[in-house]
């Protein structure tokens, strides 16, 4: 065995795989550019470190579970005026993360609630957060089942560990008791510990109409609206304005 694979080896073992397998490249740049031993070092940790946060990124990327991939710069603010230029900034520096505050994004259909929610959690994503992207009907199944199933727990987990969590088309469907007060107690598992991304057509006073049960209701909003930013998009729907048509001009 070689020195170069008996240090590949090494490294392996110490769990740098990826600067294993890129050593030999690593190697032959510092012999061409005359690299002392502390620069060749630099460089070999330097990698092994880009490879990491990129195996991380990629990572919380797949566990946010985004139905699609929309940034914040692709959202058209020409066509969204209740939200001007200096707010959408105001939203991708984030600070409303660290402070724990909440998002409503209120709006009937097609006026890109989602699209933003979506540009935010990635945003926060690139910036080292973990969010997690998920519906409500989605939420409300894995809830139910995460004392029975591994994927619901695992499910659950994530989302309970996560900075920023977006919940999608809340209150879309009535809930019945147990499934409103299990919606109560992850808000309150989420409270002072993560920021909540809430998209929804209905304003919060319009909530208990679907939970059922008052009390609960008010328990929710009391945690949602401690700390809470409402966003009106009340422009006409995007998606019938730029819909394809079969008949042409």
């Amino acid at each position: 065995m070689s020195q170069l694979q008996q240090l590949q080896e090494t490294l392996k073992s110490l769990r740098l795989v990826e600067t294993a397998k890129h050593l030999p490249i690593l190697i032959r740049e510092a012999e061409q550019n005359d690299h002392s031993f502390t620069q060749f070092l630099i460089d070999v940790t330097a990698y092994e470190q880009a490879c990491r946060e990129e195996k991380q990124f990629n990572n919380r990327m797949k566990w946010a579970t985004f139905p699609f991939h929309k940034t914040l710069d692709e959202y058209n603010l020409k066509e969204q005026k209740s939200l001007s230029s200096k707010h959408l900034n105001r939203l991708k520096d984030l600070n409303w993360i660290e402070q724990l505050y909440n998002l409503i994004l209120l709006g009937p259909p097609g006026v890109g609630k989602t699209h933003l929610a979506i540009g935010l959690g990635i945003e926060a994503i690139n910036q080292g957060y973990k969010a997690v992207f998920t519906s409500m009907g989605d939420l409300v199944h894995n809830l139910k089942t995460e004392e029975f199933t591994r994927k619901s727990k695992a499910r659950m987990k994530r989302i309970r560990e996560a900075d920023l969590v977006i919940i999608d088309d809340l209150m879309f469907m009535a809930m019945d008791q147990q499934e409103a007060n299990m919606f109560f107690h992850l808000i309150n598992d989420l409270y002072n510990q993560s920021s909540i991304i809430l998209t929804s057509n209905k304003a919060p006073k319009e909530w208990g109409e679907l939970l059922g049960d008052q009390a609960i209701t008010t328990a929710i909003l009391d945690r949602i609206l401690h700390r809470v930013e409402i966003i009106h998009l009340n422009e006409d729907s995007y998606r019938m304005k730029h819909r394809s048509t079969i008949f042409g001009q």
